[in-house]
């Protein structure tokens, strides 16, 4: 998807940027803050200009993904079957423009042309356990990291909220950096430590079986701490360099791998101590984030108008464009179930007016049922009697409009990365206010990682930190 580099703008550029996003966001808030679920409650399709209605109803989900989302299909060229009003061209058009841009540097990896499920970029002992969007994560967010920290002189790198280790275990055993990961789970941790054990015995074997392969580099077991980390609060354990490690002579570097809600902007927060040189952060769970305290943090955006982001928005921020798009294409039956659960809704209203929102347990096979089969076992999932009379008819003037919900939910995921972009825009202009050096990245592909966005930070200009830090996957 194209979009605006975070990397080269001036401060004044980012400030601009946010104003606009502000602004754009509070014109379009209608779309970005509806429940999808209510789109026949509260009649969504309704809620949009009668032209936008005209030139999106009918079109099928690849004629949205094409012409709506601008992912086209391989070999594919956006055809427009009518005049589309410049109103609904132009949000298309900001859209794109004012989003910072998901395109990594380098290629769709090829490091799965081989197997989709083992990066060919990894050995196989750090791929065991590991997912393959876990493997492109561990391996992009690693390297990087090890470059941040040689460019900055860092002699320990922290891995906030580091789960089951998988980041810890890759830059430490695998990129030779002395690690700290710190995790508030205590079952994680217990996982963490018994995957290193198995990691060591693994590579030592690899190692007898290929005695020419020689092992050069350092190799240091990542030290797990159990803590939680306090958003408001600074952890000193956090920045406790590790034994052989004097405090006088102890840099860190602070990495979180899809840090959850305020756990992001905790990493920013400790960024600011002297102990820390560098951060490379990947924020991820926006709706997570505390208000006030989570965003805005600079004081920039606090002051500017529109700048308010309730539970919605932020949790639409988090939503996966490039998967979904990829699934219009697709035209699968899944696709339906927005249209289905919003049906439900309607007869969960009239039974009990008062329940609004449920949580609906998945139903699985969702494509295979009808849909009253699905609302009966919906009705059973919110605790409502499934054997109550339905209106077939309303249910399946319901289901003939599925294409119309689709297109409403591929309107609100084309606005949502400027959502996105003003809570990441926020966090670099809130560094710049402390007068450190930041920019985004965008590090991982966007098909296996919708939240691709690293936050880079140094206390020194960068210069030409980028140049490496940027390299393209060979």
């Amino acid at each position: 998807m194209p979009g605006v580099s975070a990397r080269g703008l001036s401060h004044e550029a980012r400030r601009q940027l946010a104003v606009n996003l502000t602004r754009v966001v509070t014109l379009y808030r209608s779309i970005l803050d509806a429940y999808i679920i209510e789109f026949f409650t509260d009649n969504l399709w309704g809620t949009l200009p009668c032209s936008w209605q005209e030139a999106l109803d009918g079109l099928n989900p690849p004629q949205l993904a094409t012409l709506l989302l601008g992912k086209p299909g391989e070999g594919e060229v956006a055809r427009y079957r009518s005049v589309w009003p410049l109103t609904l061209l132009a949000l298309k058009s900001t859209a794109y423009a004012l989003a910072f841009t998901r395109t990594p540097g380098f290629q769709t990896p090829s490091e799965f042309l081989e197997n989709p499920s083992q990066s060919s970029r990894l050995t196989a002992p750090f791929r065991k356990h590991v997912r393959p969007k876990k493997q492109h994560e561990i391996r992009r967010l690693g390297e990087l990291v090890k470059k941040l920290s040689d460019l900055t002189g860092c002699t320990q790198v922290v891995d906030v909220g580091s789960g089951q280790g998988h980041l810890s275990r890759f830059m430490s055993l695998g990129l030779g950096l002395m690690v700290k990961s710190i995790e508030g789970d205590q079952r994680l941790v217990e996982r963490a430590q018994r995957l290193d054990q198995e990691l060591l015995q693994a590579l030592q074997k690899e190692e007898k079986r290929n005695p020419q392969v020689v092992h050069t580099g350092p190799r240091h077991r990542p030290h797990h701490v159990v803590r939680w980390v306090d958003p408001t609060a600074l952890c000193e354990e956090l920045l406790l360099p590790l034994e052989n490690s004097p405090q006088s002579e102890a840099r860190l570097l602070l990495t979180g791998l899809h840090a959850c809600g305020d756990l992001s902007v905790a990493l920013l927060r400790h960024f600011c101590r002297p102990e820390v040189a560098a951060l490379a952060s990947v924020g991820c769970c926006y709706m997570k984030l505390s208000d006030p305290g989570g965003y805005p943090l600079s004081q920039w955006v606090a002051g500017l108008p529109g700048r308010e982001l309730p539970y919605r928005l932020r949790e639409g921020a988090c939503h996966a464009l490039e998967e979904y798009a990829e699934r219009l294409q697709k035209a699968g039956p899944g696709l339906r179930t927005h249209c289905y659960r919003a049906a439900l809704e309607t007869v969960i209203r009239r039974a009990r007016p008062e329940l609004r929102r449920p949580g609906v347990q998945g139903i699985p096979r969702v494509h295979e049922l009808k849909i009253e089969e699905y609302v009966q076992r919906g009705l059973q999932r919110v605790g409502l009697d499934p054997h109550l009379p339905l209106n077939l008819a309303a249910l399946r003037a319901h289901q003939s409009q599925e294409n119309r919900v689709v297109a409403f939910f591929s309107l609100a995921l084309l606005l949502a990365p400027l959502v996105e972009t003003l809570i990441l825009l926020d966090r670099l202009l809130y560094l710049q206010e402390q007068g450190f050096h930041a920019e985004l990245l965008p590090i991982f592909s966007p098909e296996l990682s919708p939240r691709n966005l690293v936050l880079v930070a140094t206390k020194r200009p960068l210069g030409e930190t980028f140049s490496v830090l940027e390299t393209e996957d060979s």
